[in-house]
């Protein structure tokens, strides 16, 4: 009897299926009319709509079709309404432009980019942009220059990216897949990488080779020197436990990558993946493509170098939160079996309390158990899928994808009532379903070029069944919908594969990840950050995240590259331009954009001068100075870069060796470097006394550029485009003093500012010698220029800069010889000036070789 009655007590709250509205109110006839009267007092059983609530609607009054009738009949055309209605119906009329074109933006294709009138690419996610951000043509793209606005915001966004998530649509890089033998392949990258994997250690080559992390090198053209490079490039092998065409689709076992007997099954055919930005990728592309004829020439074996352009998407997530942004988005689906490598199972769900929720494999569990440079290739579920705890909260909309609660947010603890079946079929959709025991399927993987993903699942369909789910909950049938209750076949993938890559500068400062993944899925994926929480950013904010770490931003810091040519040539038309639109009495002084940068090698002749006087006559004064009849000579002229960028510390020791020997006081990271360092700063005897005499005084040698951050000494913001200059003592000692006399600085006259460069009729741009005393008394000569200034906001601002390096340990040997050992830095004492100002500011350069092993990250 107790079973029975509580079974009839289960069935008693179940509410019904349909409700009858004459019973209803019959029932509760009473209640209605309590209500009725309440209402009735308040207004005084004055039901009329207020007079002043009243709005009279133009709806019946067509004025547009009066006016085209008055002017139709002023011009002598007749008018024969019953025969232009039926004309109109017959004809299919085109729509307007407005609709045909958010047609084509909404549309989502398996690849390739939607093209403007004069052949410009657009994102997938342009409309998006387009509303709220400044949009720029840059490399063949419409892309996001940054918020609407007069360029600020810098603030908000270091903010952003200290407490929050953001993220940037970095869609135009394209990959370039390599497939051959593994051989073939490192040798192509052996001829076209800086450095090559020949330099680097054993360990991390293997590493590499074996799919777990990923590596960056500069690609320069094949067999040409190391100053004529095309970009930083990102390259990436397909791990070994990932299935290939050509070997079956075989699986490694449960020991990963260090199982060697599954490297050589794999080292027949490997493929090989090298991301390039938009603004190289033709230079590159070519670049590649002859390294792979030329080897194919000599060897016979055959390369296939595949473009996968407008294949797949990039998505940069950065932020101190990121993390845990990408731990709610991306709830992989393919989970590492020790039995069967990579089979399909459902995801795990764990019950606690009443509340069940996903569990993510280890992939995504601890950031902190991540190497930098990591790699991760994995299936993950559609973001927009709808959770259980989502179907058992019916207060939820989700009309749209936009319509999403965050997950922090509580939620009612209530089990979906209906048919349990149909709920878990409908709950693991996004899941796609193992067929067997049938093993991973190469037919979605990323990797594989000649693959078609399928596209994702339409929001209307997903809309449509989160609408049902709701409706099976309360128990009612949606007889408008006509959408039947059985689970219907739709079209479209509800899983992505994706390759998840962490990035670290080696400080610990930066914490972003890049996904790669196909490029139909990228605007599910950017709706679904944006609606969990992420800012998004251009291009400028980005450039402010990148020198807010002290990591280079392409292409504005890395002047040994055409593209950064390019685009400072883009930049100077625009001012000019927009100057020109100006009168000439409020026109700013005109700069030189790109910098001089030939420029410094009139400062290395200079200093070359000096070492030889000091050699012959034992002269004492400094390096930088010279007599005015030898500065007379000296002319140089010319914007483009004259020299080389060393970005390894291997490249920076075998240059300091051939001017310096073994006593150069630029300390690149070696393995003994420490010990050197502190050798050099703490000897009290005079340095340079064994250095190499004749190749300092060689001014025709080739200049050496690192890069160095700048922080200012007391107080000044350096601009981009700011020069760089070498101080003597007497400037330090000065501008470090702590005398009142010392308040208005070391300046020049203001009539240098505008003659110190000076455009020659060819449109270069020259830097003028001094020729009386009181202008070369304050002439400082150039050893570099800053690339990116500084960022209003930070606490700790800091500019980059690329300096020449004999010059920088010149510099710091004249500051060690003149100051006692226990007040000697690290940091170099250097002297920068805004072109548009007259004051030097004094700051502290710090050489970033001699804080890392190489300088390869990049943004």
């Amino acid at each position: 009897m107790a079973g029975d009655g509580s079974k009839s007590s289960e069935v008693s709250a179940i509410p019904p299926r349909k409700i009858n509205v004459q019973k209803f109110v019959e029932s509760r006839a009473s209640e209605l009319e309590t209500l009725h009267s309440i209402v009735s007092d308040r207004l005084n059983n004055d039901f009329r709509s207020r007079r002043n609530k009243r709005r009279r609607t133009t709806a019946y009054d067509n004025q547009n079709a009066k006016k085209r009738d008055k002017r139709r009949r002023k011009f002598g055309i007749a008018i024969d309404r019953s025969n232009n209605v039926a004309a109109e119906q017959n004809q299919e009329r085109l729509p307007p432009r407005r609709v045909r074109r958010r047609v084509e933006l909404r549309r989502n294709s398996k690849s390739g980019f939607s093209t403007s009138s004069e052949g410009t690419k657009r994102l997938r996610t342009y409309l998006w942009h387009s509303k709220r951000f400044t949009m720029t043509k840059l490399w063949g793209f419409h892309l996001p220059l940054g918020l609407q606005g007069r360029g600020r915001g810098s603030r908000a966004s270091l903010k952003w990216y200290k407490h929050g998530a953001l993220v940037h649509d970095a869609s135009y890089y394209t990959a370039v897949q390599l497939e051959g033998p593994e051989d073939s392949l490192s040798s192509i990258l052996r001829m076209v990488l800086e450095p090559s994997s020949s330099t680097q250690s054993e360990e991390i080559t293997n590493t590499i080779l074996s799919g777990c992390i990923y590596g960056t090198a500069m690609l320069h053209h094949v067999g040409a020197p190391v100053s004529e490079l095309i970009a930083p490039v990102t390259y990436m092998w397909r791990p070994y436990h990932l299935p290939n065409g050509e070997n079956g689709g075989s699986h490694c076992n449960s020991d990963g990558c260090n199982d060697s007997t599954s490297s050589e099954s794999f080292s027949s055919h490997r493929q090989l993946w090298v991301l390039i930005h938009a603004s190289a990728f033709n230079e590159g592309y070519d670049a590649l493509k002859f390294a792979c004829q030329k080897l194919m020439s000599e060897s016979g074996i055959l390369i296939n170098c595949i473009s996968l352009e407008g294949e797949l998407a990039k998505l940069e997530v950065m932020g101190s939160k990121a993390f845990q942004l990408l731990q709610k988005i991306l709830h992989p689906v393919y989970c590492r079996d020790s039995k069967n490598s990579w089979q399909l199972r459902k995801c795990a769900v764990e019950d606690a309390d009443h509340d069940s929720k996903l569990k993510n494999p280890s992939i995504l569990e601890n950031e902190e158990n991540m190497s930098s440079c990591s790699m991760f290739p994995f299936t993950v579920r559609d973001p927009r899928a709808m959770s259980e705890t989502k179907i058992g909260d019916v207060s939820v909309a989700a009309a749209t994808t936009m319509n999403y609660v965050s997950e922090d947010e509580p939620r009612k603890d209530v089990t979906p009532l209906g048919n349990p079946e149909k709920i878990e079929d409908l709950l693991w959709q996004p899941c796609s379903k193992p067929e067997g025991d049938s093993s991973f399927s190469n037919k979605g993987d990323l990797w594989d070029a000649a693959c078609r993903i399928s596209l994702p699942v339409e929001d209307n369909v997903l809309c449509l069944e989160k609408h049902r789910l709701r409706m099976d909950f309360v128990c009612l049938d949606d007889a408008k919908s006509g959408m039947p209750s059985t689970a219907v076949d739709v079209h479209g993938s509800r899983s992505c594969p994706i390759v998840l890559l962490k990035h670290n500068n080696g400080m610990g400062s930066f914490m972003g990840w890049s996904i790669i993944m196909p490029l139909c899925w990228v605007k599910v994926f950017w709706i679904s950050f944006i609606s969990k929480g992420a800012r998004a950013i251009g291009l400028r904010e980005k450039r402010w995240i990148a020198c807010e770490v002290g990591l280079p931003f392409f292409p504005s810091d890395f002047p040994d590259c055409n593209p950064y040519l390019s685009s400072k040539a883009i930049e100077s038309a625009a001012i000019d331009q927009k100057a020109e639109r100006l009168c000439p009495a409020v026109r700013s002084l005109k700069v030189p954009v790109p910098p001089p940068w030939n420029s410094v090698r009139i400062a290395v002749q200079v200093a070359s001068s000096s070492h030889a006087k000091d050699m012959i006559g034992g002269n004492s004064m400094s390096i930088f100075r010279c007599d005015h009849s030898d500065i007379t000579s000296l002319r140089v002229d010319g914007n483009s870069f004259d020299g080389i960028v060393a970005r390894t510390s291997n490249m920076l020791a075998d240059f300091m060796n051939e001017i310096y020997g073994d006593c150069s006081l630029l300390f690149p990271q070696a393995p003994n470097w420490k010990m050197k360092f502190l050798e050099s700063i703490n000897d009290e005897s005079k340095l340079g006394q064994l250095q190499n005499g004749i190749m300092r005084m060689n001014s025709n040698r080739q200049l050496c550029f690192v890069r160095v951050l700048l922080h200012a000494y007391k107080k000044g913001v350096f601009e981009e485009g700011a020069v760089v200059c070498a101080p003597c003592l007497s400037d330090v000692s000065l501008l470090t003093s702590r005398s009142e006399n010392n308040e208005t600085g070391f300046q020049i006259p203001t009539s240098v500012v505008r003659s110190y460069f000076k455009e020659q009729s060819s449109g270069k741009w020259e830097l003028q010698i001094p020729e009386n005393s009181a202008a070369e008394e304050s002439h400082r000569w150039p050893i570099g220029f800053v690339t990116t200034g500084y960022v209003r906001g930070s606490k700790k601002p800091m500019a980059e800069a690329f300096c020449e390096a004999v010059l920088l340990a010149d510099l710091r040997e004249e500051q060690w010889n003149g100051i006692p050992v226990k007040k000697r830095r690290k940091e170099i004492y250097v002297l920068v000036r805004n072109l548009r100002s007259s004051a030097y500011r004094l700051a502290m350069a710090s050489v970033i070789l001699e804080q890392h092993q190489d300088d390869m990250e990049f943004l």
